[in-house]
């Protein structure tokens, strides 16, 4: 059975989301881009989800590739900084993002603070259920409820964030959501962070720049997104994400197409697990 609702409750996006990651480990024969089911137990949906439209296991096969795509991305930009020595991890909009339960050992070794940023309810939601499962909320983890139409950014900072220090912050299915002028203030107060910072971000594409194939895929996205109140706002070309990012103060800036993604993470597949041209990718630095 799935998971009593309230008033405090999972967004519908985010569960669908996680969904998703688990239908790619379930569904796609290996190796899978990401192994995530811990989503899957957080969103406890009922035993007959995946007859669910929205998870026809063929008509979402590149939707969820992108999905997979896109949080591998971020977390190995995420390993990499690491590297470096940055030990501060943003997760804008983290809905079920579950680096922090998959990969404690990593965020220990490294010395990584993760800060997920998301609104109260969800988030409230989430807290209980990690606690339900018995992950909990480590001291590293800050969960940091904001309400994105005011001063999130000094949220942030009273959970423990220190902007003058370099950070990785990765915002991924989030910018269409969001007018281009609240775009435009996230942008800017990345750019704004110490020297090593880096910001990963998706964007969606205008429905004449997608694959024809995948057109009707975003298409129902849109009507979903508007019937459940939350409409897409901004959609970007590639040419007018990094004229953004160029304006809002980043040192580079570059765009990651769907061409590089499939290269990086599904190599010589042949069963059509590929990700779409639909949602692509930008990296910047300061």
């Amino acid at each position: 059975m799935g998971v009593t609702k309230d008033v405090v409750e999972a967004d519908h996006t985010a569960v669908r989301v996680a969904l998703w990651r688990a239908l790619h480990v379930r569904a796609d024969p290996p190796p899978h881009v990401l192994d995530d089911e811990i989503g899957l137990r957080l969103a406890a949906p009922d035993d007959g989800w995946r007859d669910r439209p929205d998870m026809h296991v063929d008509a979402t096969r590149r939707t969820r590739a992108s999905i997979v795509a896109r949080a591998r991305f971020a977390e190995d930009v995420v390993v990499e900084a690491a590297g470096r020595g940055v030990d501060q991890y943003v997760v804008l909009g983290a809905g079920l993002d579950t680096f922090a339960q998959r990969r404690p050992e990593f965020a220990e070794a490294a010395g990584l603070r993760v800060f997920e940023v998301d609104r109260p309810g969800p988030q409230a939601w989430k807290r209980r259920r990690l606690d339900d499962l018995g992950f909990g909320v480590p001291e590293w983890l800050r969960l940091v409820p904001v309400d994105f139409e005011g001063d999130w950014w000094g949220r942030l900072a009273e959970a423990g964030f220190d902007p003058g220090r370099p950070a990785v912050v990765a915002s991924t299915g989030v910018t269409m959501y969001l007018t281009r002028e609240a775009n435009a203030t996230t942008f800017r107060l990345v750019a704004g962070l110490a020297p090593g910072s880096t910001f990963v971000t998706t964007f969606i594409r205008p429905l004449e720049d997608v694959e024809p194939g995948q057109r009707p895929q975003l298409e129902v996205a849109v009507a979903g997104a508007r019937a459940a109140g939350t409409p897409f706002l901004s959609f970007f070309r590639p040419a007018e994400i990094l004229t953004l990012a160029r304006e809002s103060g980043f040192d580079g800036a570059r765009h990651v197409p769907v061409e590089e993604l499939d290269r990086r993470y599904f190599g010589e597949r042949t069963d059509g697990v590929r990700p779409s041209r639909g949602e692509e990718l930008m990296v910047a630095t300061t």
